[in-house]
């Protein structure tokens, strides 16, 4: 455990990507196999589940701290995390111990068989024996709520540093069902899976967002156009008679899209597809909001295969026959996959991207400003005799995006932040004027600079009118420009709408408190602009 807490303060104290990484494949080297396993499950969301309730341990701490239970809710309302709170409250350790993270882990799940009472005791004694650092692990592990600043990819980079076994081979095993208590490290990470080469994708080439006039790209013939697709960036492999979907973060995500399973018996092996996964019905997008309901199931029902069905909006051929085509020109590449469209029948799951003719930059620009209609995102330009490259490259592919939505709004709710802002409140709650009565409609924690979230901060401090739990309510005054790239309808928000990736685009100073927008607004860019 001591191991593993000195591994979660490193990662937690530096944003560095290349020091996370350092750091994780310096505690591989030295942790047990089960725990590295153990450490592997975590960091890729596969926690032990909960077996305490936090009511409980709320009273706990309390009474083993010796505080009122008020004090501690106080506390708890202040920091914005149990587990955090609980150690910060906790006395000083009456003995030492010396435990595998594997075993506090055991401990935790063995819990779930006791008695409240045989549950208190101990919880109380792996309070006494653990230092600060390894009671704050404990606690996040037996509150439910483990997160730590590293992404998966960064997980695998780690290891891959460790073992030598290159990324995409580790994303591809660690994908799936397992689990440390039935599986071993030698086993998962480093036996050979027969699997790992036919499965392998290739790297994603990422374009940059548009950063001049379009008119300075030269002629609009040199380009192909298509729409920015608002779904999934996913690569479809087929190989061998077998499906392999990944996605952008280069995870394995086959099980997410059983429908693309049937490309392995209508189109030919040896073929890696890049394109957009989109839900898709009745000719047209159903919108990013469809598809995130079976984003993050474990399982995918009949029923939200029903609700939300998908195609591939395939847009580039990376490999053909077995061929690596990745260096052929675009427009060779793009005449392939039209073919491969047209001559195979894979039953409307497999459809090519529409490729926008314009005689000069104003119709495009008409387009890019029609993109909504079309549930995409803008218009991305590729150069016609570009080669696909990899990773996030200038010049040959621009992503030129429609400007968000944009409204005015009233903060009436603040919340702190976490990690570093955990002493500022970042986190707010926004309304619109319906009629005399401001309705809330969305929250948003991005878009000030430290020296605005200061300034707000102190003046929340000064003007708060109620508290419930950590939120406060404030003095309705400042007004905030909202960006948004999507808005839809939502009977479990009080103003029936909800947006998509809202954010705080600045603070209105300049502008009163009765000039911010009206529910009336929101409604018609719901009808003008909605999914």
């Amino acid at each position: 455990m001591k191991l593993f807490a000195k591994l979660f303060t490193q990662l937690d104290q530096t944003t560095k990507t290349n020091a996370k990484v350092e750091a994780l494949a310096d505690y591989f080297s030295e942790a047990t196999d089960k725990d590295k396993l153990w450490t592997i499950a975590i960091l890729s969301h596969r926690r032990p589940r909960r077996t305490v309730n936090t009511t409980l341990l709320r009273q706990w701490a309390s009474e083993f701290s010796d505080i009122p239970q008020w004090l501690f809710e106080e506390s708890y309302h202040v920091v914005g995390d149990l587990a955090e709170t609980i150690t910060l409250v906790l006395p000083k350790r009456e003995k030492a111990t010396d435990q595998s993270l594997s075993y506090w882990i055991n401990y935790i799940k063995d819990l779930g068989n006791l008695e409240e009472a045989e549950k208190k005791e101990r919880v109380l004694e792996a309070w006494s024996g653990l230092n600060r650092p390894e009671r704050y692990i404990f606690n996040k592990l037996i509150t439910g709520n483990f997160r730590v600043g590293l992404s998966q990819k960064l997980m695998v980079r780690a290891l891959s540093k460790y073992t030598g076994i290159e990324e995409n081979l580790l994303a591809h095993r660690i994908m799936g069902n397992w689990s440390p208590d039935e599986n071993t490290f030698e086993d998962l990470i480093l036996s050979e899976n027969p699997l790992d080469d036919i499965s392998k994708p290739y790297p994603f080439y990422l374009a940059y967002a548009l950063e001049d006039q379009p008119e300075d790209l030269g002629a609009v013939t040199d380009w192909q156009v298509e729409r920015k697709w608002d779904g999934i960036r996913g690569q479809i492999i087929v190989r061998e008679g077998k499906v392999f979907v990944w996605s952008r973060g280069e995870e394995l995500v086959t099980d997410k899209f059983p429908e693309y399973h049937e490309l392995a018996k209508a189109i030919p092996d040896g073929t890696v597809l890049d394109g957009e996964i989109l839900s898709f019905k009745d000719g047209q997008p159903l919108g990013f909001n469809t598809l995130q309901t079976r984003i993050g199931r474990k399982n995918v029902s009949k029923n939200i295969l029903k609700k939300a069905p998908v195609v591939l909006m395939a847009y580039d051929l990376l490999e053909w026959e077995g061929d690596d085509w990745r260096d052929q020109p675009l427009r060779r590449r793009r005449a392939q996959l039209e073919q491969l469209v047209d001559k195979h029948d894979t039953g409307g799951i497999l459809m090519l991207s529409e490729v926008l003719e314009a005689d000069n930059w104003e119709e495009l620009a008409q387009e890019r400003e029609d993109s909504r209609k079309y549930f995409s995102e803008g218009l991305m330009l590729k150069k016609k005799d570009s080669v696909y490259r990899s990773g996030r490259r200038k010049g040959d592919w621009w992503k030129w995006k429609v400007d968000p939505l944009m409204i005015d709004a009233v903060m009436i709710y603040a919340q702190r932040g976490h990690g570093r802002r955990a002493n500022m409140f970042t986190d707010f709650t926004f309304a619109v004027w319906d009629g005399e009565q401001l309705v809330p409609f969305t929250k948003a924690y991005s878009g000030l600079t430290d020296k605005e979230f200061r300034e707000i901060t102190s003046w929340v401090q000064r003007n708060t009118v109620e508290r419930f739990g950590p939120v406060r309510s404030v003095t309705p005054t400042h007004v905030f420009e909202i960006a948004f790239e999507g808005i839809r309808a939502s009977s479990r928000h009080k103003s029936g709408v909800a947006l998509r990736f809202p954010r705080i685009s600045r603070w209105r100073k300049d502008k009163p408190l009765n000039e911010a927008n009206t529910l009336e607004d929101l409604k018609a860019m719901l009808k003008m602009y909605g999914e």
